[in-house]
């Protein structure tokens, strides 16, 4: 049986996450069988009790497959000063630490509201919940004194071809990454630490995604109907990470960097009343893969390896494919890989009536230029292009990971 402890209580207002938290989270053990920090390529459910370790070197929700339900918010931050921004970091790292370990909250007063929304019930249940942390470039203007402590590839997000951007949703100071099993998980951790946060940093734009269970196995799929992320690199592969994940250590970025990632979010509108009028063949041609299976065009399982070595016309796999455009798989474009995270989103009809729904592309790059941009430079104009519309999204930095109890998001880059 999981042990809960309650949390203490304290104000809120304008600045009052400077003078006090909204309860900060107390430790309690992990439940049986709940992760470790391990990650692992794997989409099941879980129950409630599921809880990842907060606690290391890197963040949760990176590495992780994605879970099930997730809201990417994007803040401007609001607090005044270095130091206010400091206590910032301490309140979203506080709340984060207990909403993932989950628990009791502190009693209420006579008079005073309660000190949780009681969207989970009467305990916070953990249940698969991560809130991974970043930054974006605007952070490091003159407000706070960073501009020398700025990764070095971090700045706005440019216009691509075919780009749509409405700079309304794009970019921002602050980027919560909040997934976990269930869509009232992720809303109850939303509204926690913006609780705990007012006056400190004000919603920019936000955008709600979910993962489709495998159908029927392998990757999930996104609403195109194909299989999104069946190349990615192997996350148990210490080395490819450390290559083509975590910030580089040799001095090319800034020290307290280290641990951390690029973190590129595209909010792409997929023209999906269009592409459902497209013949089969032709979308398998403008993906590079069949859409049952997954496979590549020239193999039969969606673990084979695209052959383009015995294929250099484009005979099976067109040379204008997704696939082959995102990874031509050559010795030069190996080191431009990229851990992709792929969310759908579903936001109904817009004032024309038509659906929208698309993707909410999620990569992490050890170096943003040699593998992001290049990447989408040598996609421009694909074939593909015609039935998606990137709006919005941005770029950041992930942070580093909350070493331990008295460590706090930011802490090197803040101290």
């Amino acid at each position: 049986m999981r042990t809960s402890r309650s949390i203490p209580e304290a104000g809120i207002g304008r600045r009052s996450f400077v003078s006090g938290l909204i309860g900060a989270g107390v430790a309690v053990p992990l439940a049986a069988g709940s992760l470790t920090t391990d990650p692992v390529e794997a989409h099941t459910l879980a129950s409630a009790d599921e809880s990842y370790s907060f606690h290391g070197m890197h963040q949760q929700g990176i590495l992780n497959a994605p879970a099930p339900r997730a809201a990417f918010v994007s803040f401007d931050a609001t607090a005044v000063g270095r130091q206010e921004l400091a206590e910032l970091f301490r309140a979203i790292t506080e709340r984060a630490r207990f909403l993932t370990r989950g628990g009791l909250p502190a009693a209420s007063g006579i008079s005073g509201p309660p000190t949780d929304s009681g969207v989970l019930g009467p305990e916070v249940v953990p249940d698969g919940l991560r809130v991974t942390a970043s930054v974006g470039a605007s952070l490091f203007d003159d407000r706070y004194g960073l501009a020398m402590a700025r990764p070095k590839r971090l700045r706005v997000m440019e216009d691509f071809a075919d780009d749509a951007l409405r700079r309304d949703t794009c970019d921002g100071d602050i980027l919560l990454q909040i997934s976990a099993n269930h869509s009232d998980t992720v809303t109850h951790a939303l509204r926690d630490i913006a609780r705990a946060t007012r006056g400190g940093m004000q919603v920019r734009w936000r955008s709600d995604g979910f993962v489709s269970p495998p159908r029927p196995s392998g990757t999930p799929r996104n609403l195109m109907g194909f299989k999104d992320g069946s190349a990615n690199p192997d996350v148990r592969n210490v080395g490819e990470m450390r290559d083509l994940v975590w910030a580089k250590t040799d001095g090319s970025e800034p020290a307290w960097a280290a641990g951390g990632s690029y973190h590129v979010v595209r909010l792409i509108r997929m023209l999906v009343e269009f592409w459902d009028r497209v013949a089969l063949r032709e979308q398998e041609n403008m993906i590079g893969r069949t859409r049952d299976t997954g496979a590549p065009l020239s193999g039969t399982r969606e673990t084979d390896a695209p052959d383009y070595s015995n294929d250099p016309n484009g005979e099976s796999i067109a040379l204008g494919s997704h696939i082959r455009l995102a990874n031509p798989r050559t010795a030069k474009t190996a080191a431009q890989r990229m851990l992709r995270r792929a969310y759908n989103y579903d936001s109904g009809m817009d004032s024309n009536g038509n659906l929208d729904m698309g993707l909410i592309f999620t990569t992490f790059n050890q170096d943003l230029e040699r593998q992001f941009v290049t990447v989408q430079k040598r996609l421009a104009e694909e074939a593909l292009a015609d039935y998606i519309s990137p709006y919005g999204g941005g770029y950041f930095f992930a942070l580093p990971g909350v070493r331990n109890e008295s460590d706090w998001f930011a802490r090197a880059l803040l101290s």
